[in-house]
């Protein structure tokens, strides 16, 4: 429906005026459109602080060190269970 009627007033009004007249309406539409999505209130932004302590249960029981070892090395990891055979 509003797509109809933003054709129809394309059609009997805005492509009906000069090229320079145009691009004035499009002007003071997008500046509207600006006030308007500036008023759109945004969530606040997270504080990375949040995540602290995030998934720490995952990690109980692993050496750091040991984790990263086996990283290196290519082994399984602390925890981790090797593919079973196809």
């Amino acid at each position: 429906m509003a797509e109809a009627r933003a054709e129809e007033i394309y059609t009997r009004h805005v492509s009906a005026l000069p090229f320079a007249e145009q691009l004035r309406l499009l002007g003071l539409i997008a500046q509207g459109l600006a006030v308007r999505a500036a008023d759109v209130v945004e969530p606040p932004l997270r504080d990375i602080r949040e995540l602290h302590g995030l998934g720490k249960e995952i990690w109980e029981g692993i050496d750091a060190q040991e984790y990263v070892n086996a990283l290196r090395e290519g082994r399984l990891l602390p925890g981790e269970q090797p593919d079973p055979p196809p």
